[in-house]
C-alpha cells in the first residue's frame, strides 16, 4: 500500500509532484530509492526543483486537419527568449502539437496524459527541463471539433506570440469551399489576434467584469456635479461602449472599423447564399 507519509518523503526528497511521485511508488512497489532513481532517469526530480522559477517566453503553436473539422492551439512556455528560439525546443513544441493533434484529448488534462513515445507530454515536458536547463510549463491547451456544418481554422502571429482558433457554422457544405469564405475566416482570426475580444457576445463577458468597469466610470463622475438620472444615463453608454470595444460580435472589423463583425458576418452570408455564425474563439497571447 502507497501510504500519504511515503509520497510525502518522495516529493521532500524530489521535489516532484504528488502525482509523479504516486506514480513511481505504484511502479516500484513503494520502494524510496528506486522511486527516486527513475524520477532522476525521467528528469523529474529536478525539474520540480525549476518548477517555481518564472516561464513566461516560449511558443504558441496550432494544428488544423485537412479538412478543417478539428483543431488544437497550445502554448509552452520557458524563461528566455534565447531558448524558445532554440531549434530543439521549437521542434520539441511541434512534437507536442503534432501528438496531441492525432489524439483525442479533450482538454489541458487529458493532454498531459497522452503518451508521446514511452512517457506521457507531462513527463516529457519536465524531462526537456534537464535538457534546457530552464523551467518549462505546458501552459495552456484547448481543442475544437467542429459541429456538422462547422469549419475550424487557426492564426499563428509574430513568431508564436500569439494564437487563435476559431470554429464557424454555415448552413450549405459547399460554402467552405468558396475563396470567399476561406478569405472571411482568415480574416477573422487575424481581426481575433489583433483586436482581442474578451468574448463572443455581452452574453460572454463576465457580470464580475462588467460590474468592476461600471464602478470605474462611476468614480470618475462622484465628483461632477451632475444629477444621478444624468449619471445612470452617462453609465449607460459607457458599458455599451465597453461591450462594442469586448464583444467580438460587437467590434468594428479591424480592416473596416466603420462595419461591426456582426454586420460583416450577415454580408458575406448574403453574399454565399448562407447563413454564417462564428461558434466560438480562443486567442492565446504568449505569458498571459
Amino acid at each position: 500500500m502507497i501510504t500519504a507519509a511515503i509520497v510525502k518523503e518522495l516529493r521532500d526528497k524530489t521535489n516532484a509532484g504528488m502525482m509523479d511521485c504516486k506514480r513511481v511508488l505504484t511502479e516500484t512497489n513503494g520502494d524510496l530509492e528506486a522511486s527516486i532513481k527513475l524520477l532522476r532517469e525521467r528528469g523529474i526530480a529536478k525539474a520540480g526543483a525549476k518548477a517555481d522559477r518564472a516561464a513566461n517566453e516560449g511558443v504558441i503553436t496550432a494544428r488544423v486537419n485537412d479538412n478543417a473539422t478539428s483543431g488544437i492551439v497550445l502554448e509552452i512556455n520557458c524563461e528566455t527568449d534565447f531558448v524558445s528560439k532554440n531549434e530543439n525546443f521549437q521542434a520539441f513544441v511541434a512534437r507536442i502539437a503534432d501528438t496531441l493533434a492525432a489524439s483525442s484529448a479533450a482538454d489541458h488534462a487529458a493532454a498531459l496524459a497522452v503518451h508521446m513515445g514511452e512517457y506521457t507530454v507531462d513527463d516529457s515536458v519536465k524531462a526537456k527541463v534537464v535538457e534546457v536547463g530552464e523551467n518549462l510549463q505546458f501552459r495552456k491547451y484547448v481543442r475544437f471539433d467542429a459541429a456538422p456544418g462547422g469549419v475550424v481554422a487557426s492564426y499563428i502571429h509574430l513568431g508564436g506570440k500569439v494564437g487563435v482558433l476559431i470554429e464557424m457554422g454555415t448552413t450549405h457544405p459547399a460554402t467552405a469551399g468558396t475563396e470567399t469564405f476561406r478569405e472571411l475566416i482568415k480574416d477573422l482570426t487575424l481581426h481575433i489576434a489583433a483586436s482581442a475580444p474578451k468574448g463572443l457576445s455581452r452574453d460572454d463577458i463576465p457580470a464580475a467584469l462588467v460590474d468592476a468597469e461600471r464602478e470605474i466610470f462611476r468614480a470618475r463622475l462622484a465628483d461632477s456635479g451632475k444629477p444621478d438620472n444624468i449619471i445612470e444615463n452617462i453609465l449607460k453608454g459607457q458599458i455599451g461602449k465597453f461591450f462594442a470595444e469586448s464583444c467580438f460580435l460587437e467590434q468594428g472589423f479591424v480592416k473596416d472599423p466603420d462595419i461591426t463583425v456582426a454586420k460583416l458576418l450577415e454580408a458575406k452570408g448574403k453574399e454565399l447564399g448562407d447563413t454564417l455564425t462564428v461558434t466560438r474563439f480562443v486567442r492565446f497571447g504568449l505569458g498571459e
